[in-house]
């Protein structure tokens, strides 16, 4: 049974950081992607990084390259995605995610990232960033 745990989630001030951890059980993740999505108040999920358990190939959102990084620990089954200079529009439910396959390079990770590709998904971790 595939289980996709986050935690790390809170609340923090303009230029900020948080890390978030998605912890996964009940498969081999070298066979997948894992992803953090997020989904705003009236917006749809959209996402934020992923990378390969293939070959570590990642892919970023425009809108957080150069302040969130996504690394993977294969011997703790965990990946985390740790956020800095967090603005008040980083706000929302950072959702953890799995896509079944070998994803290997680029342009098939930057083809994968996105809700629709996605085949398991965690419960949610609230981010809000306010003064």
């Amino acid at each position: 049974q595939v289980q996709l745990v986050e935690s790390g989630g809170g609340l923090v001030r303009p230029g900020g950081s948080l890390r978030l951890s998605c912890a996964f059980s009940g498969f081999t993740s070298g066979s997948y992607a894992i992803g953090w999505f997020r989904q705003a108040p009236g917006k749809e999920r959209e996402g934020v990084s992923c990378i390969s358990g293939t070959d570590g190939t990642t892919y970023y959102v425009e809108s957080v390259k150069g302040r969130f990084t996504i690394s993977r620990d294969p011997a703790k089954n965990t990946v985390y995605l740790q956020m800095n200079s967090l603005k008040p529009e980083d706000t929302a439910v950072y959702y953890c995610s799995a896509a079944r396959g070998y994803f290997v390079g680029q342009y098939e990770m930057d083809s994968v990232c996105y809700a629709r590709s996605q085949d398991y998904w965690g419960q949610g971790a609230q981010v809000t960033v306010s003064s």
